[in-house]
């Protein structure tokens, strides 16, 4: 097994990033889902007070030469009032097709719940498609736990406008 590399994503990364949005989205059936270009990435990501973050996993390249970036994580921190304590939430966590096997998305996981210990987070949680039978078992196999009893929910920007423009 090779050595992999951890590491915040930087702005030169912005480009790769949107490649493994895209082809996250290709695997979970919704290719036409990524309204993000590079310019969104770079400024939601890369802004003087970002509210999200990023992470890249690399491995050597096969001659030695610069390092392949092989897979990433976005995460941004939530808070839970039970708890009295900052969440850690991972939105996105995608690691190539020709790389998965090679412990990348077990290295990201750890790095992200280390980030979430180092910030005194109470919890640290992420969604996964019901469909997603590898994910799944591979997230319980690291000892994550379904929530059965939440059910998630979602307005998108027009519900948002609706919502908050409608009448009282």
């Amino acid at each position: 097994m090779s050595t992999l590399n951890i590491r915040e994503a930087t702005p030169s990364d912005v480009a790769e990033i949107l490649r493994f949005i895209t082809e996250l989205a290709v695997y979970e059936r919704e290719p036409d889902a990524v309204l993000a270009d590079e310019s969104h990435i770079h400024n939601t990501l890369f802004c003087e007070a970002p509210k999200a973050f990023g992470l890249i996993c690399e491995q050597p390249g096969s001659d030695g030469s610069e390092p392949v970036a092989i897979g990433f994580a976005i995460y941004f921190f939530n808070y839970s009032t039970w708890l009295g304590k900052h969440g850690l939430y991972l939105e996105d966590l995608y690691v190539t097709p020709e790389a998965r096997g090679l412990g990348a998305g077990k290295s990201l996981l750890k790095t992200l719940a280390k980030i979430a210990l180092d910030n005194d987070c109470g919890r640290y949680e992420w969604n996964v498609l019901r469909w997603n039978t590898p994910a799944i078992e591979f997230y319980e196999a690291c000892g994550a736990k379904p929530l059965s009893e939440w059910v998630g929910y979602r307005m998108d920007r027009d519900a948002m406008e609706a919502f908050a423009n409608s009448p009282e």
